[in-house]
């Protein structure tokens, strides 16, 4: 199994910033895309970022410029830096990664548990 870790979320003020990271740990493995997606109760589960393993970015609209996502392949982590947070920021982040299983070559694709981010004076 692959499982990932999220860790970095808590209670901000708005204008501030929050660093959450996130780690792929378990059976051998290769990640070929990581990416961050949030949530809200009763809402879809929205992407946020993806990056690559050769570092290719993208990003919701409506987050370019205040998130950035970014990788360090050797530790098989994924950050994203978020700054000027707003309340509607405020949501459940979830780390997902998708690779093949090393030798075998046997597809995955996995979430982790999720962190909470609040946005709130």
């Amino acid at each position: 199994q692959v499982q990932l870790v999220e860790s970095g979320g808590g209670l901000v003020q708005p204008a501030g910033s929050l660093r959450l990271s996130c780690s792929a740990s378990g059976s051998l493995f290769s990640i070929s895309t990581m990416a961050w997606y949030r949530q809200t109760p009763g809402e879809r589960r929205d992407m946020v970022a993806t990056i690559t393993s050769s570092g290719n970015t993208n990003y919701a609209d409506s987050l370019k410029g205040r998130f950035t996502i970014s990788r360090d392949n050797a530790k098989n982590t994924v950050y994203l830096q978020m700054t000027s947070l707003q309340p509607d920021d405020t949501a459940v982040y979830y780390c997902y990664a998708q690779g093949r299983h090393t030798g075998r070559g046997t597809f995955f694709t996995g979430w982790g548990q999720g962190t909470q981010v609040t946005v709130s004076s």
